[in-house]
């Protein structure tokens, strides 16, 4: 089933993120985090490539094992910036012979290490480009990445925009935020999406924080800010980790409750593999989770 059609329903989307174990780990070391997420029911689970761009080899098994093993519909992410057409036609026609039907399409990250080639010929360039090559060859569901506070290589907002109404043009279906913790970033993101005549489901990415030096590692990575309310919660249990995580879960689900009070498309819940701390926010929206969107921002 395609994702795209899940937001025809009325109601909010409600997803999680997962990471593949690391490489050299076999891909059942994750079979119990799956087991455990897809008793949630969550609308669909996506599969990342690991930290940087890692575990690439387990995305494509883990995907299919969502879909076909838990009965919960899958999205595989797929970067294209060091990838051949020919690479992007493997990993799609393995998706498809796995009947999984939905993938996010990404340019992916860059080498930390200045090996870089920036005036080497490529075959992608840009996730827009990656969505052209899909739709043109293949019937996928495509999802695109956005940024409520901007790309971090993009230091003009305007331009950000723009280059996301592109991306969308070409042909996404559907749009998951970069995480964020100011619900009011995404609702300004929102109004000037709108405007731009942007009008696909958007899912907000929402992460819970559960250790301070692997946010503040993260959010240095992707440019998104921590609010000075949310810093001093980090600083006055930093050293306490079960207060840490009791704040961290009842931050993102004041967040989520608001979010979805203003009748947002759905929530994407950046789970870092911790059933327990999905559980615990799943909990406490069970009641709204179903309720239809009436959308008032």
């Amino acid at each position: 089933m395609k994702i795209k059609e899940l937001f025809k329903y009325g109601r909010p989307v409600i997803s999680l993120e997962i990471f593949p174990p690391k490489p050299e780990s076999p891909v059942e070391t994750i079979l119990d985090t799956i087991d455990a997420l897809s008793d949630l029911k969550p609308d669909f689970i996506s599969v990342t490539y690991g930290a940087g761009g890692s575990s690439k080899s387990h995305t494509i098994e883990i995907a299919n094992l969502i879909k076909n093993k838990y009965n919960v519909e899958a999205l595989a992410h797929l970067t294209c910036i060091n990838s051949k057409k020919s690479d992007i036609d493997r990993v799609l026609g393995e998706l498809k012979g796995y009947d999984v039907d939905n993938v996010l399409a990404l340019r992916g990250d860059l080498p930390q290490d200045g090996s870089f080639d920036f005036t080497a010929k490529r075959d992608f360039g840009y996730a827009k480009d990656l969505v052209n090559y899909i739709k043109e060859k293949n019937d996928f569901c495509i999802a695109g990445a956005c940024y409520p506070e901007g790309h971090i290589e993009n230091s003009d907002i305007i331009s950000d925009l723009h280059n996301l109404k592109c991306k969308v043009d070409t042909g996404v279906d559907f749009l998951i935020t970069q995480l964020f913790f100011d619900n009011n970033l995404f609702y300004n993101f929102k109004e000037k999406v709108d405007l731009l005549g942007i009008d696909i489901p958007i899912s907000a990415g929402i992460m819970p924080v559960i250790n301070k030096k692997q946010i503040e590692r993260i959010t240095k990575l992707c440019g998104a800010s921590i609010p000075l309310k949310f810093r001093r919660i980090m600083d006055k249990y930093e050293y306490n980790p079960e207060a840490l995580k009791d704040a961290g879960v009842a931050y993102a689900t004041e967040q989520i409750i608001d979010l979805l009070s203003f009748g947002i498309d759905g929530i994407h819940l950046y789970s870092m593999n911790r059933p327990d701390i999905a559980r615990g926010i799943f909990n406490q929206i069970e009641n709204i989770r179903t309720v239809k969107v009436a959308s008032s921002y």
